[in-house]
């Protein structure tokens, strides 16, 4: 896949995954267990994150055995050259609580410690529950 086009693939999913959230009602976290198929959804159709947060082969395939495990940046754009290296693991959600993870999807990819995830990631706004349903499939990895 060509740069360009997992430029224009990244903001389509970006604005797919803003109006789906936006269409579902905000429910508190607490209010309606997680669904980990709900999750999944999300993960793997919408927001599609394996296709950054997994290793590539030298055919730009992703490589077996490695979604969402991390590994190099697909991508580096000439414009900007503070992104990332290095892609974190997301299975399991390595080092963050829940309540982190959540305040990461819910209020525009905002770290642990407060401060901004660098781009790609997109700065997702979803509901709650949408965020716990997520968090409760990629702990399930």
């Amino acid at each position: 896949m060509s740069v360009s086009r997992l430029f224009l693939a990244l903001g389509a999913l970006l604005l797919v995954a803003t109006q789906l959230s936006a269409q579902r009602p905000a429910q508190s976290v607490g209010a309606a267990a997680a669904n980990i198929d709900h999750g999944r959804y999300i993960v793997e159709r919408v927001a599609m994150c394996y296709e950054c947060h997994s290793t590539r082969d030298s055919q730009g395939n992703i490589a077996a055995g490695t979604r969402f495990m991390g590994g190099a940046m697909p991508m580096r754009p000439p414009w900007r050259s503070d992104w990332p290296v290095q892609i974190p693991r997301i299975a399991g959600l390595p080092g963050y609580t829940d309540e982190e993870a959540i305040r990461l999807l819910t209020q525009g990819a905002i770290k642990r410690d407060g401060t901004q995830l660098r781009y790609p990631m997109p700065r997702f706004r979803m509901t709650p529950q949408d965020a716990s349903d997520v968090v409760a499939f990629l702990r399930s990895l």
